[in-house]
């Protein structure tokens, strides 16, 4: 609307922020340089009814675009004000100011936090916004179901898309899971050189057919597949580069570490918004995992039981497999 074009036509900032030329405000600004003139600019920024003749350029103030779906796509502050304005009912615009330490660098959040109790200015970080916005707002739409006949069992799969991401989710439901009862749940990542190659370095098939094995025993349940998990959420790529090191003494974990990732990057709410969308309530989860355990609460999920996937261990997964148990806190 304001024909603001990108700083720059290819964009190396180590975070991508999305700057535009810089502009000033046309009328009610001299220089441009004076915090009077900076603050006519902004308003002039934020004013629905400008145009873009309203502006010179270059200027003094930098406006910056967030992305659609803030910081939910984009963990970024320019989302998280844009963010921040929406869930006030206030117009998708504000301004970003750093604040800066004695010594000239930029204040981080210890610092911060000790200005905000100073001062008694409220204070919330990126993270908060996302865990609210995850929480609080409906991210998935079912797009196709069809009747699904395997060894196991005929289920209904169920396919899912979010708002916030491209990756899609399938979940195979059996029976009646919205009855209120405690019903069988499998939150399963995907894993293609387990699950379909039969990959020995990890008991992911073996824990996918245990959970299947489960819920047609109980006649009952829903398996949840997200495929993009792969990798403890690093990809297909950087695995087979994380097998790589382990094949050179590494363990699961150094192996991610040293690749630049944490030990496990997945993030389940997504997948709790589905089990939601479902219709469960109570919930008998299988898995080994604490961390998945903890992921689901806040959903209006109640775990009532968790229920383990015990696999046999071979020589070539024993290492993996006491890895997640010492240094993950699986329950092996």
């Amino acid at each position: 609307r304001l024909d603001l074009p990108m700083m720059a036509e290819k964009n190396t900032s180590k975070l991508g922020t999305a700057f535009t030329v810089s502009v000033d405000a046309a009328k009610g600004t001299t220089t441009g340089i004076s915090a009077q003139d900076r603050a006519v600019t902004i308003k002039a920024l934020a004013d629905p009814e400008s145009k873009p003749n309203d502006f010179r350029r270059p200027g003094h103030v930098f406006p910056l675009i967030a992305e659609t779906g803030g910081v939910l796509v984009r963990a970024g502050h320019t989302e998280a004000v844009v963010d921040l304005m929406r869930l006030a009912g206030l117009r998708e615009a504000g301004v970003l100011c750093e604040i800066m330490s004695e010594d000239g660098t930029m204040a981080r959040v210890p610092e911060l936090a000790d200005i905000a109790q100073r001062f008694g200015i409220k204070m919330v970080t990126i993270a908060d916004l996302i865990k609210h916005r995850r929480l609080t707002e409906k991210l998935v739409e079912r797009v196709a179901s069809a009747v699904l006949p395997t060894e196991y069992g005929v289920f209904t799969a169920y396919g899912y898309e979010t708002k916030v991401e491209a990756n899609p989710y399938i979940a195979l439901v059996m029976g009646d899971v919205s009855d209120g009862e405690p019903t069988l749940v499998r939150i399963h990542s995907g894993c293609l050189t387990g699950d379909v190659l039969h990959s020995l370095r990890c008991d992911c098939r073996q824990q996918l057919d245990l959970a299947l094995r489960k819920i047609a025993e109980a006649g009952k349940g829903v398996l949840l597949y997200i495929y993009h998990h792969e990798g403890r959420g690093i990809g297909l790529v950087n695995k087979l580069k994380a097998y790589s090191l382990q094949d050179h003494g590494a363990d699961t974990v150094e192996a991610n570490e040293m690749l630049g990732f944490p030990p496990d990057m997945r993030d389940y709410s997504i997948g709790a918004q589905i089990l939601v969308d479902l219709g469960l309530k109570k919930i008998r989860l299988m898995t080994n995992n604490p961390a998945k355990y903890a992921a689901l609460r806040g959903y209006d999920l109640e775990i009532v039981e968790r229920v383990p996937l015990i696999t046999e261990p071979t020589p070539a997964n024993k290492r993996y497999l006491e890895t997640k148990r010492d240094k993950m806190g699986h329950k092996l």
